[in-house]
Order: structure tokens, then C-alpha cells, then sequence
């Protein structure tokens, strides 16, 4: 799609805060291994691990308790809260999605407008089946396909190949500020989902996806870009 000095080709997704809220469940998660290990994890807390690494999330969690593990004991934490993860997971339902995105899905699919979802997290196949979403994706990247975590760009840059686009064909939609500096990285459009205050450097920021059309998101790009 075309429009003025953009020309864009694809949309690539962030999963969690993005399409779906299963941040409640990573914290829930994550609460109850810091409780295992005698200290309180605090929604807080929480805000820091948004957008990066199971393993990453693990170290920021062992440092906030002042707690030091091997390698091994932290793959096994790791594994633990990943199990409760799922459990919690495995019961999600299509009316779970967040409001908006559906429909605007749909719109893309109407404008043939290639689709890609790039998670840090492993379980994003399971989550997208569970919504009963994975006609909606050409491509979808998960935590075990990359090497790099966010703010690296990698996740995005291989979505892009894998849709054949170029980066700057591309809008990344993120919740998170490593997200954020993962798209600016690759040298994508970025759209933050959330609140401005807590979304730096995004092109463009929406509460939501409700009352969201590609065009409209397109001008206020370009709008932006004429600052």
C-alpha cells in the first residue's frame, strides 16, 4: 500500500499485549517460582521482564531477589515456570483476543497485505492455534527460531525474509520498549500498543486495535514523518 513516501508490503505482530493478553499468565507464573524461592515479585517487578527471553526473564527475576543459581538450576526454573505457564495457556479461547485486532486482521487479509507474528515467547504456535488464529499468518517466529533476544532486531529482520519483504516495507506492532527499539533496529515502521509514556520512539502509538484501519495508521506515519 502505497502513500506518499511509504510504501508498505507487510504488518508484523508481537503476540503477547499485542494480540493477546497473556502477560497476566507469565506474571502469575513468575510470582509463584519467586514465592518458591522466599521473595515477593511485584506487578512492578513484572514491567521489566515485557518483551524479552524466558531466559533473560529469569535472570532479571533471580536478581531482583538477590538470588544466584548454575546454569543447570536455572534451566530447570526456567522449565518450571514454563510448565505452569502452560497450564494456564492450554485453557485460553478465541474471545480472549484482544478487542479490534480480529477485525482489523481480516482487513488486511482483504488487502492481501502479508502477515507475520514475532514472539520471543516458545509457546506462540500454541497460543495462535488456541485463537484459532494461524490462517491469518504467512509467517510465524517464535522464541526457539531466534538466537538474538529483543532489542535485537533479529526476530523482525527474519519475519521480513521470510515474508520477502525489505525492512522498510514493514510495520511492527510492539507493547513493549525493547520491541520498540527492535523494529527502529531493523529499520522498520513501528506502531506502539499501549501508553506513550511507556512506548518510546515508535512512529506511531495506539491504545488499541478497535476503530484501526491500515490506512489511517499510514497517514499518522507519514503525518510523523513530516515533523
Amino acid at each position: 500500500m502505497k502513500n506518499n513516501t511509504i510504501n508498505i508490503k507487510g504488518l508484523i505482530f508481537d503476540l503477547d499485549g499485542v494480540i493477546v493478553d497473556t502477560a497476566k499468565y507469565h506474571y502469575l507464573a513468575w510470582k509463584r517460582l519467586a514465592q518458591e524461592m522466599g521473595f515477593h515479585f511485584s506487578e512492578e517487578d513484572n514491567e521489566q521482564l515485557k518483551g524479552v527471553s524466558r531466559t533473560r526473564s529469569l535472570e532479571i527475576l533471580l536478581s531482583i531477589g538477590n538470588i544466584k543459581k548454575s546454569e543447570k538450576e536455572m534451566e530447570e526454573l526456567a522449565a518450571r515456570k514454563n510448565k505452569w505457564y502452560v497450564e494456564y495457556i492450554v485453557k485460553l479461547e478465541p474471545k480472549e483476543i484482544l478487542p479490534g485486532v480480529e477485525k482489523f486482521l481480516n482487513e488486511l487479509k482483504e488487502l492481501r497485505i502479508k502477515t507475520a507474528l514475532g514472539s520471543a515467547s516458545k509457546n506462540a504456535p500454541l497460543i495462535i492455534k488456541r485463537l484459532n488464529l494461524e490462517n491469518y499468518f504467512d509467517v510465524i517466529l517464535d522464541g526457539s527460531l531466534v538466537k538474538k533476544p529483543k532489542p535485537n532486531a533479529e526476530v523482525f529482520l527474519k519475519c521480513a525474509r521470510g515474508l520477502e519483504l525489505k525492512p522498510e516495507e514493514c510495520i511492527v506492532f510492539e507493547d513493549a520498549q525493547a520491541g520498540i527499539d527492535a523494529a527502529k533496529n531493523g529499520n522498520m515502521y513501528c506502531v506502539g500498543v499501549g501508553s506513550p509514556e511507556n512506548l518510546k520512539g515508535a512512529d506511531y502509538i495506539v491504545s488499541g486495535f478497535l476503530g484501526v484501519t491500515l490506512e489511517s495508521l499510514i497517514e499518522h506515519i507519514v503525518r510523523g514523518k513530516g515533523k
